[in-house]
C-alpha cells in the first residue's frame, strides 16, 4: 500500500485519469448557476470576483442583479462608483466592487474595450490574482490554465495525501504545476469548473467528505490512509480582534445622520452611522453639539464578524430638532435608493425603518 507523504516535497504527480473522471462526473452533476449560462469573459470575471470569500447561494441573486444593471465592461466603466457600491450592498468586501469598477475602466480606456485573454494581461487588472486570472483564462477562453483556490487545494491535497499547508504559496504553485501536466487543452473550461465543483459538493470544506459519491475515491490517498481528518493541513488562525462600538442613530426632521469612513482601512470610504469606541466618547460628542444625552433610547445590539476582527455594537437613538454640523443628512428613501450601507450597520438601519 502506498503511504502518504510524510516529507514535504516541492513536487507532486497527479493521476493521468483525473481529467476524464472529473469531466464525466461534472457533465452529470454540475449545478445550474447563472454565470454558467453565459461564459463570456465579463460574466465569468464578475462571478469569480463575487465568489471570493462568499457562498454560492449568497452570490446568485447579486450576480443577476449586478449584471442586469451592468451587462458589460462599457456600462460598468461608465457608471458612478456610488451606484456600483449600491448594487454591491450587503455582499461585503467592498474593495472587490471598487476593483471591478477600476478594472472595467482600464479595459475600456487602455485596452480599447477588449477583455484580456492571457494570464499576464489578466493579472494586470485591479483585484485579479493568480486564481482569478486562471479561472477567467480557462473558463472564458478555454486556455489550459489552472485556477487553484481553497476547494481545489483541498481536493488535490486529499487525493495525493499531501501534508503541506495549503496556506503556503509554494503549495499552490506545486499543485498548479502538477495540474498543467494533465490539463485537457480542449476541455479546459469544464475541467476547471469540475475541480471547483467537486470541492464544493463532494470534498466539502466543513464536515465529512461524501466519499461514496466521489469519482476519485479509489485514487484518494487520504481516504486510503484514513487521513481525511488531518488533510488539508492549515496554519492556525490568529484570534479575531474584538472591538466595542457605540452606534448613534441620530435623526432630525425626517433625515438620518451618516458619515463616510476613512479613505483607507476596513470599509474604506463607505457610509456609516456615527459611532464611537466608548460610551464616554458618545457623551463627549453630544456635549460638543449641545444635545441631551438623557433623551437617548436603546436601539439594540449587534455583533458583526469580519475575517480577522469582530465588532460588538451597541446602538442608541436620538431624535433632535435640526441637523447638526460635521455629519451628512439623508432621507430614508435616499439611503435605500442611492447609498450603500455596509452589512455591519444594516441592522441599525432596520431599527430606523421599523419606527
Amino acid at each position: 500500500m502506498v503511504k502518504p507523504q510524510t516529507t514535504l516535497p516541492d513536487f507532486v504527480t497527479l493521476p493521468p485519469e483525473l481529467p476524464a473522471r472529473l469531466l464525466a462526473w461534472f457533465a452529470a452533476n454540475a449545478r445550474i448557476l447563472p454565470w454558467r449560462e453565459d461564459r463570456t469573459p465579463y460574466k465569468v470575471w464578475v462571478s469569480e470576483i463575487m465568489l471570493q470569500q462568499t457562498r454560492v447561494e449568497a452570490v446568485k441573486e447579486y450576480f443577476v442583479r449586478f449584471t442586469g444593471r451592468f451587462p458589460d465592461t462599457a456600462t460598468l466603466a461608465a457608471a458612478d462608483e456610488n451606484e456600483v457600491l449600491k448594487y454591491w450592498e450587503g455582499l461585503g468586501y467592498y474593495s472587490r466592487a471598487r476593483n471591478l469598477h477600476r478594472a472595467a475602466q482600464m479595459i475600456q480606456h487602455e485596452l480599447n474595450g477588449v477583455f484580456p485573454s492571457d494570464l499576464a494581461a489578466l493579472r494586470k487588472l485591479p483585484g485579479v490574482g493568480a486564481y482569478t486570472a486562471g479561472a477567467v483564462s480557462s473558463i472564458a477562453f478555454g486556455n489550459p490554465d489552472p485556477a487553484v483556490d481553497g476547494n481545489v487545494l483541498r481536493v488535490l491535497s486529499r487525493l495525493t495525501g499531501s501534508l503541506r499547508s495549503i496556506d503556503d504559496e509554494a503549495t499552490k504553485e506545486m499543485f498548479t504545476r502538477a495540474l498543467r501536466q494533465i490539463y485537457p487543452a480542449k476541455q479546459a473550461s469544464d475541467f476547471t469548473e469540475s475541480l471547483m465543483e467537486l470541492g464544493a459538493l463532494i470534498c466539502i470544506p466543513n464536515g465529512e467528505p461524501l466519499c461514496d459519491a466521489c469519482p476519485l475515491v479509489d485514487l484518494c490517498l487520504a481516504k486510503a490512509q484514513k487521513l481525511l481528518d488531518r488533510i488539508p493541513v492549515k496554519k492556525a488562525k490568529a484570534k479575531r480582534q474584538i472591538s466595542q462600538m457605540t452606534v448613534l442613530l441620530l435623526t432630525a426632521g425626517g433625515k438620518i445622520a451618516l458619515r463616510k469612513r476613512p479613505a483607507k482601512g476596513l470599509l474604506a470610504k463607505l457610509w456609516e452611522f456615527p459611532n464611537f469606541d466608548s460610551a464616554e466618547k458618545l457623551r463627549d460628542f453630544l456635549t460638543l453639539h449641545r444635545l441631551d444625552a438623557a433623551k437617548l433610547s436603546p436601539a439594540g445590539s449587534h455583533r458583526h464578524i469580519f475575517t480577522h476582527r469582530e465588532w460588538e455594537m451597541t446602538g442608541y437613538r436620538l431624535e433632535i430638532a435640526a441637523p447638526v454640523a460635521d455629519l451628512e443628512w439623508f432621507t430614508l428613501k435616499e439611503i435605500r435608493r442611492d447609498i450603500a450601507i455596509p452589512g455591519a450597520f444594516q441592522p441599525f438601519l432596520d431599527v430606523i425603518t421599523a419606527k
